[in-house]
């Protein structure tokens, strides 16, 4: 016998380096992959993480200071560099924390009191004369320094004596409102407009009210700064008053004590200490001698307005002196035990608590930025720098219902932005949510059936030229940009399911039904009849059917809509309490589903058409129908592709953004109505994104969102091929 000279042991050292080189090429990839995916984990940390940290607090180096009288007002510049103390006589005193040098001036001669209005404006009273004094740091850019700017904003004058605290004013829009009670106990409310030296014109408006109690049972008189509400605060009463065209009107008059209201924890045996406005005018801080603070603000119930009891904050200690901050819905709160705690109002957050030397200080100010603390204490100067950028998020205001101010009840909203200062920003992650999966679930119902059941036909009953024909045309609608899908929604399908909207509710039962009465008609047909059209070819039939169909409800839906809508199908809708918006859920589910039908169908249909041969001739050897063998055989050693297609069809329909960006009204809204619209994940981004503030609240919570996005997909996706890999186990052995 002749002898080989190949050996299979022989070395094949190219084939080698091939087969490594390959080797470490695809390990290299996948661990990129995964390096990848981790990788955008850690950067989206990075982000999110601040927003849920805690406010770093840090004392300053003190500095003496000498003050022989009661501060009204303290305050100190952007770099933290000079603090300004002002007391009830008006004196001025600037304190550099770098060099502790000292001045001292008067705001004005013969000045009766000072009061801090905001922490931007003072009240100087003098005799009969309310003046406003703006508070602001000007950047001087020889000296490199703030420099401290006293401007007035207006003044109005009584022919009385303004004394006892009872006064307060506010300067919003140019236009001054100041409040006096007189000795007789009558409300006086001036307002004048400014010019734009902020210097009073000759047009005043003069409002008086009789309260009819004596003016030394008031303790407090607040106004706020735009002059349509007046709060007077007399023990455990408060009276409201508003302001209309001509005249000022008491709307209600409140018992603060909380003991006639259902539902909330009850103020036993305690008496209201403090009354303060929170920042925006909207509600309202009342403090009380049992160790709470509670926010009230207006509340409509049965079209009547109301001052509700909304929120309580419990502290460990009775509170000496509440102090709310500037643009921000947030307060300090000085107890008796010499602890001084931060509280953000909306969230409940408590963003820190710290000791402090006394409990009665010489004064306490915040920052206009809301970014440091001046105490003065025992003859020391000491500011507390604050950094806590993000007090408004919580998981509580993430996903909890929030009570936000003038709302009737708590509510999941999600409204960013603003044109007014005093917003209340709302970061409820609910809403958006919701309408991701409100928007892929009726895509889903759209796309499944008939995805799945055109994969189910092309791979099974559909002729082989057909299929080379149908499968690749279907498969390259994947390529069309779903911007132009979105446009077409937007621009053509969604008016027309507006002036079509019978027709179009009409064929979403017709076109099933039609359809199966085609199929038992054909069914019924005798064989040697149906026989002579060729198999496979049967869609040529059910297409025109389906076409004519549709041509004919679209043609009688005026008919319909007189018939069964009484001629006004928004308006029957309406009646009924069924909102309907033109961009709705129903033009986003067909819209989305159509770009979806062509990832679930292809999937599926491969899955389908590689079940081995054998297996269904196996079937049909054995005497078994076409249809059983395609539901016993060909589905279950399908359904792991099957359901990958499905999974898949859902991650890409979470997902999209385009569609539901330019298909939808982007309403972020709670409800189920196929007629009304809603916001994703998705179209949150891609709105918001471009307009947010890098490093802001906003813009770190929108990079949340993109997590929550992300992380849904990668679950859904992981959850599939878990699913497929048990499938494929279980029908293995067929």
């Amino acid at each position: 016998m002749a002898t080989a000279n190949f050996s299979l042991q022989t070395k094949d050292y190219k084939r080698l380096v091939k087969d490594r080189l390959v080797r470490w090429i695809v390990s290299f990839g996948g661990v990129s992959v995964l390096a990848s995916l981790i990788g955008i984990f850690i950067y989206f940390a990075l982000v999110i993480f601040p927003l849920f940290e805690n406010a770093e607090v840090k004392w300053q180096p003190s500095v003496p200071v000498t003050v022989a009288q009661p501060v009204a007002y303290s305050t100190y510049d952007p770099r933290s560099r000079i603090a300004v103390l002002i007391t009830d006589a008006g004196e001025v005193i600037q304190k550099s924390l770098v060099t502790q040098a000292e001045q001292r001036f008067y705001i004005a001669d013969n000045v009766d009191k000072v009061q801090k209005l905001d922490s931007h404006q003072l009240l100087v009273v003098q005799g009969g004369q309310l003046s406003v004094v703006k508070v602001d740091f000007v950047w001087q850019q020889d000296t490199e320094q703030y420099q401290l700017r006293l401007e007035p904003q207006g003044s109005v004058s009584w022919a009385f004596d303004v004394q006892d605290d009872k006064f307060s004013a506010a300067v919003s829009n140019r236009v001054l409102s100041a409040t006096v009670i007189d000795h007789e106990g009558r409300l006086h409310l001036k307002q004048i407009n400014l010019d734009e030296d902020n210097q009073p014109s000759s047009k005043v408006t003069d409002y008086r009210f009789n309260l009819e109690l004596p003016s030394d049972e008031v303790s407090q008189l607040l106004v706020t700064p735009d002059g349509k509400q007046i709060f007077v605060a007399t023990n455990n009463q408060l009276y409201v008053l508003v302001k209309s065209e001509r005249s000022l009107f008491l709307r209600e008059i409140v018992d603060l004590s909380l003991k006639e209201v259902v539902g909330l924890k009850q103020v036993s045996d305690a008496n209201v200490l403090e009354v303060n406005l929170l920042s925006g005018a909207h509600s309202l801080l009342v403090t009380y001698d049992n160790q709470q603070v509670w926010q009230w603000f207006d509340t409509v119930t049965n079209q009547q307005r109301r001052l509700t009891p909304i929120r309580p904050f419990n502290f460990e200690s009775p509170v000496r002196q509440v102090l709310p901050a500037d643009m921000s819905k947030s307060f300090f709160a000085l107890l008796e035990n010499q602890r001084l705690e931060y509280v953000y109002t909306t969230s409940e957050k408590r963003i820190f608590s710290e000791d402090i030397n006394t409990a009665q200080p010489a004064a306490l100010g915040v920052s206009s930025g809301n970014n440091a603390l001046v105490v003065v204490e025992n003859g020391q100067l000491n500011v507390l720098d604050i950094d806590n950028p993000h007090p408004e998020i919580s998981l509580s205001s993430l996903w909890e219902k929030v009570w936000y101010e003038s709302y009737p009840e708590p509510d999941f909203v999600w409204q960013t932005a603003s044109a007014s200062d005093d917003f209340e920003a709302k970061y409820s992650l609910v809403p958006i949510t919701f309408g991701t999966i409100k928007a892929a679930l009726f895509a889903m119902l759209f796309a499944v059936p008939v995805a799945v059941f055109g994969a189910i036909y092309t791979a099974y009953f559909m002729s082989a030229n057909m299929r080379k024909v149908v499968k690749p045309t279907i498969e390259l609608m994947e390529a069309l940009p779903t911007v132009i899908i979105g446009f077409l929604a937007g621009i053509w399908f969604a008016p027309l399911v507006e002036s079509h909207l019978p027709a179009i509710v009409a064929l979403l039962v017709a076109l099933p039904v039609v359809s199966l009465a085609v199929g038992v008609v054909w069914y019924v047909i005798p064989d040697r009849y149906s026989a002579k059209f060729p198999s496979g070819f049967h869609p040529f039939i059910l297409i025109p059917v389906i076409v004519l169909t549709m041509a004919v409800a679209i043609s009688f839906s005026p008919e319909m809509e007189a018939l069964f809508f009484a001629g006004d199908a928004r308006a029957f809708l309406a009646e009924r309490g069924i909102d309907f918006d033109q961009r709705n859920a129903l033009v986003v589910g067909f819209a989305m589903g159509f770009a979806v039908i062509p990832t679930i169908f292809t999937i599926a249909e491969d899955a389908i058409f590689s079940v081995p041969k054998h297996l269904s001739d196996g079937s049909l050897a054995l005497g078994a129908t076409q249809w059983q063998t395609l539901t016993h055989v060909v589905l279950l050693t399908a359904s792991p592709g099957i359901f990958s297609a499905v999974m898949m069809g859902l991650g890409r329909a979470v997902g999209e953004t385009m569609i539901v960006l330019m298909a939808t009204g982007n309403t972020p809204i709670l409800d189920w109505n196929v007629f009304e619209g809603m916001r994703t994940l998705s179209a949150t981004m891609a709105v918001e994104l471009p307009e947010s503030e890098v490093n802001s609240t906003h813009y770190r919570l929108l990079f949340l969102v993109a997590l929550i996005l992300f992380s849904f997909t990668f679950v859904v996706n992981s959850l599939a091929e878990w699913v497929r890999q048990r499938l494929r186990e279980k029908y293995s052995a067929l």
